[in-house]
């Protein structure tokens, strides 16, 4: 195999960064195990060859992918929140925009989401990846509230929480949909739950 290469010239960034994009929808609307090397340089229109002049296997092409679009796929409410802020008096407003617009991304990449998700459990480079990703949302939420005094005492603990009680609340609502369910209501005692966490 050949040794694989970072590259410096723009065409061949160009053509890194297709393989990553073709790659990465590939796996993530076939899945990871029912995808080939082959079948992404097809999909790239590129040669095999070419392929293995940037990537050692197609597990490096899926992991290029997640570090390029998981901020987005996973972590979309990233771009809601500057640490530097002043908060805003209604919270529960505040946290239901941040519910919505992460609802709507898990919407809108289904495929990609589910298919990361699934091999963060199958796999330790991608599962390092997600951690990463997650702890970083939360440290940005932290630093949001640090900033506008609440109490520093299990805050970045609380955050961590929080964090995770709105990624599973998108969770249910978008690939569980359990019909005995009232989502509505499930998303008011999230909030207020959430809420509550930060009075302690």
């Amino acid at each position: 195999m050949a040794i694989t290469r970072i590259p410096t010239q723009k065409r061949s960034i160009e053509t890194r960064d297709k393989i990553i994009a073709k790659g990465f929808e590939l796996i993530c609307n076939n899945g990871y195990y029912k995808t080939n090397t082959p079948e992404i340089a097809k999909y790239a229109g590129v040669s095999t060859g070419i392929i293995y002049q940037y990537f050692q296997d197609k597990k490096e092409i899926f992991i290029a992918g997640i570090n390029k679009y998981s901020e987005d796929i996973m972590f979309p409410i990233f771009s809601l929140i500057d640490e530097n802020a002043k908060l805003p008096n209604d919270l529960y407003q505040f946290f239901q925009k941040i519910i919505n617009a992460n609802k709507k991304q898990h919407t809108s990449s289904s495929k990609a989401h589910q298919e990361i998700t699934a091999m963060e459990h199958l796999d330790k480079d991608i599962e390092n990846i997600f951690k990463k990703q997650e702890i970083a949302f939360s440290n940005k939420l932290y630093l949001l509230f640090k900033n506008n005094d609440y109490n520093d005492n299990g805050l970045k603990e609380k955050m961590h929480l929080i964090v995770n009680l709105i990624d599973n609340l998108a969770h249910e609502e978008c690939y569980h949909k359990h019909e005995s369910l009232d989502y509505s209501k499930m998303e008011d005692i999230v909030i207020t739950t959430i809420i509550n966490i930060l009075k302690k």
